[in-house]
């Protein structure tokens, strides 16, 4: 089986407190490079987040550097050639997705290219307008 990690379950790994540390943290440590991946993407969007947390929970680009090296150590990462990506603008304008949903949209199309069976996310209704090749897949961890 191979599962895809939404940035929305990868942050909540790295933090204790999170109302959704157990079950992402739980979810993270049972995959691996080759039954798990992320869309490379993932990757500044995890540090962007632990860089930019409010008040106590916010780190320093070192530390988030540290969480990142984890999640490259434990997932495969997926990227989309130049072409894959505007195939996926396209797909996705055709969808009618706009604004920040469009970020959600090209992690679809990675999951889609890494052929995941389960796309695991806390924001399914971000995931809602990407049709139903993407949401037969998706899951909450």
């Amino acid at each position: 089986m191979k599962a895809f990690f939404d940035t929305s379950v990868l942050v909540p790994v790295f933090y204790g407190d999170h109302v959704h540390h157990k079950a992402s943290l739980d979810l993270f440590v049972k995959f691996d490079r080759v039954t798990g991946c992320c869309g490379a993407h993932s990757l500044a969007e995890v540090y962007a987040t632990l860089t930019r947390m409010p008040g106590k929970h916010r780190i320093s680009g070192e530390q988030a550097l540290l969480f990142v090296g984890s999640i490259r150590e434990r997932l495969s990462l997926i990227a989309l050639t130049g072409d894959e990506y505007a195939d996926a603008l396209q797909g996705s304008a055709a969808l009618g997705i706009v604004g920040g949903g469009i970020y959600d949209a090209m992690l679809a199309y990675c999951a889609i290219k890494a052929e995941s069976e389960t796309i695991y996310s806390w924001n399914a209704r971000h995931y809602a307008l990407c049709g139903p090749e993407v949401m037969r897949r998706l899951s909450t961890p």
